[in-house]
């Protein structure tokens, strides 16, 4: 597996990583802990040393599952988690934001123990809190770094101007926005200029659109009760028929590279900038090996130059979240 360092930090992962969320939450079909443990230590074995989950996810055993997975190769990986969403503890649903200094200090030991690690990799906050002034977010990751407990500081779908305010007074590593050939606002948002103006790495989550990009879905799909994508506009039948054309192309290009269409996807946001690491998440052995099967395509600019003509005359149907949470990115 290629290697890649986030921006100029000196952070260094493996191309591609894996998303975990996917393993047990959100999806509909939740691996047991002791499948996503050897999905998470096949993709070890499979060079990959770049991992991402979060305290929301699950919530809580999302971590758990990370943390003893990658215990016997603690040293060899990147483990990346993420802070700042209250979480009702009767619930363990959502309940708002937080990011409150003190909730920060609060959220990294739960996560440190639930890792059963001395100290976090990367350590997002996961939205923007427009409750609490980015700088003392970036403040108090700074002290967590200071004491030895974190490592590095992350991002996720900030606007450009949190990300300048951030850096100001921390450093920034990593922003993780959605990014794919489908969901193209970093390109456009100032997000990525940011990031190259500021060395800072840039890490696409969703990268195969939730699923939609690797041509296995259809307006036919049917989703699980509990698939969070029964909420997002473009999983409606109608989008989904009217998004094929993306994955035509997707197709058609994978036939020429004797590739699959997920993996053309992976490697046209590999080709974009040598700072990017996309973190697909699967939950199949074999959909994991694909996946990494795509740091090995090489798209000449003549293949970029085919892929963004043809993309740029197909609209993209339907919204990539509902407005309340689409209302949480871009702060």
């Amino acid at each position: 597996m290629q290697r890649r360092e986030l921006g100029n930090s000196g952070l260094e992962v493996s191309a591609i990583g894996l998303g975990c969320m996917g393993l047990n939450f959100s999806y509909g079909h939740a691996l047991s802990k002791a499948e996503g443990i050897a999905l998470i230590r096949a993709a070890v074995e499979r060079g990959v040393t770049f991992f991402d989950t979060a305290e929301i996810y699950g919530p809580y055993t999302n971590e758990e599952m990370v943390g003893a997975a990658l215990a016997p190769v603690r040293d060899r990986v990147v483990i990346a988690t993420k802070f700042g969403f209250k979480i009702d503890p009767g619930t363990g649903k959502q309940a708002g934001m937080d990011s409150r200094p003190e909730h920060i200090r609060e959220a990294a030991e739960a996560s440190l123990k639930r890792l059963g690690v001395e100290v976090i990799d990367l350590l997002y906050q996961h939205r923007v809190d427009p409750a609490v002034p980015i700088e003392d977010v970036a403040g108090a990751v700074r002290d967590l770094i200071h004491e030895g407990k974190v490592r590095h500081f992350g991002l996720s779908e900030p606007g450009a101007q949190t990300i300048r305010r951030a850096n100001a007074v921390q450093p920034v590593t990593a922003i993780q926005n959605e990014y794919s050939l489908w969901t193209r606002g970093p390109e456009t948002n100032g997000v990525l200029q940011a990031c190259e103006a500021l060395g800072i790495g840039f890490v696409p989550y969703s990268p195969l659109g939730k699923g939609f990009l690797t041509g296995a879905m259809s307006k036919d799909t049917k989703l699980a009760e509990n698939d969070f994508r029964r909420l997002l506009p473009r999983f409606t039948p109608e989008a989904m028929a009217a998004n094929q054309a993306l994955v035509g192309l997707l197709k058609r290009i994978a036939g020429e590279k004797r590739a699959t269409p997920a993996q053309i996807a992976l490697a046209w946001l590999l080709a974009q900038k040598p700072w990017i690491v996309p973190i697909p998440g699967t939950t199949k052995l074999h959909r994991l090996e694909e996946n990494l099967g795509a740091a090995d395509i090489a798209l000449t600019a003549d293949d970029l130059a085919e892929i963004e003509r043809a993309a740029a005359e197909i609209k993209v149907e339907g919204e990539r979240y509902p407005a309340q949470l689409l209302a949480m990115t871009g702060r």
